[in-house]
């Protein structure tokens, strides 16, 4: 059952869903400014393929564990005050890299100490901000479709913004002024959060009654709960086993795939930011169209059709040696057919989970799915100083059709639609998992 907005909240306000929003939009500007400006520094300085991928798995490997385990923090302290906290602590680690460099104190094992911190910062910070877009829609009155195709767009937007400033910083002043900028974006992001949310913002949803003790309970017992619930939904389990390969895939290309072909091709770090800006544009039109018709669509068709435009097109292109122009226009098909997958599976989520359980089986969900995100880089950057750059993108693709095509056979995928708009089940009961979807 959905939790009601309180009744200090009951009038529409649409504040908080932008407030929501705009942090979301600022913070991932300064992430994706980042993705291009410290592997090209990486890269530049250092000259390994390898040591570009150890950058990336030094990052998100405690971005997924750390966002595994703070699911009941989150739920118990609330989105709000992890979400500003811990873009305040990145904040100041983004901008010791950029400082300590000028000073001549940045050896490269420092340099992955810093990039872990900010990974364990970003993976609770990212989640308390995604838990906080149901109760943003209740009070804003907006379809949740709408809400997440609106929160679809803000990281569309910043796909395309983020790349663009990065590669223009990188080629113009430098890698560093893009780490600066990142520094800049999470403190502007952790501000917003604090002054533009009213306090307590996700923690309203807490049932009342004997669940009410929920608040009073044990850590670890909290977590059992939220895996015993995505343990008994296979809808939900299907979706993560098949977005964690897809993302380990994403992952190798952006952070080593795409800048070693801008290197060997000639293109330069300029290249990386046209690419990445015109997948983005793209993207943010399928998630305007997403946002504003996708609750009338039928989302399993819609759903691997995006995966069919987003996924292999991309290794395959710059694997063929084509021209700059047919890159860039591959890439924008390809963001215009992603730009439906995240509003999808947004809405699928905030629909089969109760509130009180959201902040654990959304950690636990993401954390799974990304898991394979820090091997990404490490993998892609040993296979291709291993057999080269054309063998590692071709086999990339077509791992990535046959894994959303193999997925898209399993009859767990029905229930995008057979239950579309249904409630989640009871809040009230947080011990007691569902029964399984039937087909």
């Amino acid at each position: 059952m959905t939790a009601a907005v309180p009744a200090a909240a009951s009038a529409r306000s649409l504040r908080p869903l932008v407030g929501v929003l705009a942090s979301s939009a600022v913070s991932l500007t300064g992430t994706r400014v980042s993705a291009v400006a410290l592997p090209w520094f990486v890269l530049a300085t250092t000259g390994s393929a390898t040591m570009t991928g150890l950058v990336a798995f030094a990052e998100m490997t405690p971005y997924v564990l750390v966002k595994a385990l703070t699911g009941p923090l989150v739920d118990r302290l609330g989105p709000r005050v992890v979400s500003w906290t811990t873009d305040a602590v990145s904040a100041v680690a983004a901008g010791l890299v950029p400082l300590l460099h000028a000073l001549g104190l940045l050896p490269f094992g420092l340099l992955l100490g810093v990039v872990a911190v900010i990974g364990a910062m970003r993976g609770p910070g990212d989640l308390a901000k995604s838990v906080m877009v149901p109760e943003a829609a209740d009070r804003a009155r907006v379809p949740l479709e709408r809400a997440t195709g609106l929160s679809g767009v803000t990281e569309r937007l910043a796909s395309t913004v983020g790349p663009a400033v990065g590669g223009g910083l990188v080629a113009v002043a430098g890698p560093m002024a893009g780490l600066v900028v990142n520094a800049a974006a999470f403190a502007l992001g952790s501000l917003i959060i604090a002054l533009a949310l009213p306090r307590g913002m996700g923690r309203t949803a807490a049932p009342a009654g004997p669940a009410a003790a929920e608040q009073r309970v044990g850590y670890w017992r909290m977590f059992r709960e939220g895996f015993a619930f995505l343990r008994a939904e296979p809808l939900l389990l299907t979706v993560i086993v098949t977005i964690g390969i897809t993302n380990l895939l994403d992952a190798g290309f952006a952070t080593v795939l795409v800048p070693v072909w801008a290197q060997d091709s000639g293109h330069g770090p300029a290249a990386i930011g046209l690419t990445g800006s015109a997948m983005g544009i793209a993207a943010v039109a399928g998630s305007l169209i997403a946002a504003g018709v996708a609750h009338r669509l039928p989302r399993r068709a819609v759903f691997f059709a995006g995966f069919l435009l987003a996924g292999a097109p991309r290794f395959l292109v710059l694997a063929s040696g084509a021209p700059l122009w047919t890159v860039v226009a591959v890439f924008a098909v390809a963001g215009f057919g992603s730009g439906f997958l995240n509003p999808i599976l947004g809405a699928v989520l905030f629909e089969r989970v109760p509130r009180p359980l959201l902040g654990r089986v959304h950690a636990l969900g993401d954390s799974l799915a990304w898991a394979g995100i820090p091997l990404g880089g490490l993998l892609a950057g040993a296979a291709v100083a291993l057999v080269g750059l054309i063998p590692v993108l071709v086999a990339s693709g077509a791992l990535y059709v046959l894994t959303t095509g193999a997925a898209g056979f399993r009859r767990e995928w029905r229930e995008m639609d057979r239950l579309r708009g249904r409630a989640p089940a009871p809040a009230d009961a947080p011990d007691r998992a569902p029964e399984p979807a039937r087909g």
